[in-house]
């Protein structure tokens, strides 16, 4: 591995190049560089072919499938990368599908061998231990190869992923939170109106409307007072959603009409289900009550 910096693409400088937000990091600062014959594990070549092993020819670079599409790079064009204040334009032959969730050593741009081999550089690899005393083999490392600088990630790891569990949790916690919240103020606004739906029912049976008329009525309007409700929900959370992806987080914002039908359907099924235990009542009053006091 070594370092370096895409100093250019094609002949547009890095710095004045127009990158969508989830690609403009790779023109940020330094990256790091390899260089192989065969194509590295963990990657799947999706365009262009590899470079044979014996190739000795001008720089070859393959780039991740994902940050090529980012920066609009294509088959052919060329990026320069400075490296240790020297400057290597090479071009794109090869775009990999890279699984950075894999924790393998893999790379944004791969270069051909000849192309990098002279900088100076140094040996990178990864261990995974199953059981066994880490510690011990830490040290015997340390004593074997001093000049060897060894880097446990397990507790980062651990510590990231209590940090992200807590996280998850506390959004989980704050949106069960909303939902009782909005519950509540969906009842008090519906018993509000109680006395008038009781009056409206009274009038209908009255003119015959049986209970299966008066309940179907009422879903079907808890249901369109749901269903208006979530359509708003899901606009003004998509807009607020997509606002924070490109400014705050600088990603691309995706809309899942799954979700979006899903949320749409628990909203509708909440407003039914709390409508009618709140209103329940209006479909057994007595209508001599109100047509006395009328």
């Amino acid at each position: 591995m070594l370092r370096g910096r895409i100093v250019k693409i094609g002949e547009t400088p890095a710095e004045k190049y127009k990158a969508k937000p989830d690609g403009a990091w790779a023109l940020q600062g330094d990256r790091g560089l390899t260089y192989a014959d065969e194509l590295p594990k963990g990657s799947t070549l999706m365009s262009g072919t590899w470079w044979a092993k014996d190739y000795a020819g001008a720089p070859q670079v393959s780039m991740a499938d994902d940050v090529a599409q980012a920066l609009n790079i294509r088959l052919g064009d060329k990026i320069t990368v400075n490296v240790l204040g020297k400057d290597i334009e090479a071009t794109v032959t090869s775009t990999r599908k890279v699984n950075w969730r894999s924790l393998g050593i893999n790379f944004v741009l791969v270069f051909n061998r000849t192309a990098l081999e002279a900088a100076p550089h140094t040996e990178l690899v990864t261990a995974e231990m199953k059981g066994g005393d880490e510690g011990q083999v830490l040290n015997a490392i340390a004593q074997q190869f001093p000049s060897v600088t060894a880097v446990r990630v397990k507790e980062a790891l651990q510590t990231v992923g209590d940090l992200l569990s807590k996280m998850l949790a506390a959004v989980r916690a704050a949106n069960v939170l909303a939902l009782l919240t909005g519950v509540l103020v969906l009842a008090g606004a519906l018993a509000a109106g109680l006395s008038a739906r009781s009056y409206e029912a009274v009038v209908l049976k009255t003119y015959g409307a049986t209970r299966g008329q008066l309940l179907a009525c009422f879903i079907a309007e808890y249901a369109v007072l749901g269903l208006v409700a979530a359509l708003f929900g899901i606009l003004a959370g998509d807009v607020a959603s997509w606002f924070m992806a490109r400014f705050a987080l600088e990603m691309s914002f995706q809309f899942s009409v799954e979700n979006a039908a899903a949320t749409a359907l628990i909203a509708m099924v909440v407003t039914i289900a709390t409508g009618m235990v709140v209103t329940v009542r209006a479909l057994s009053v007595k209508p001599s009550f109100y047509l006395r006091n009328d």
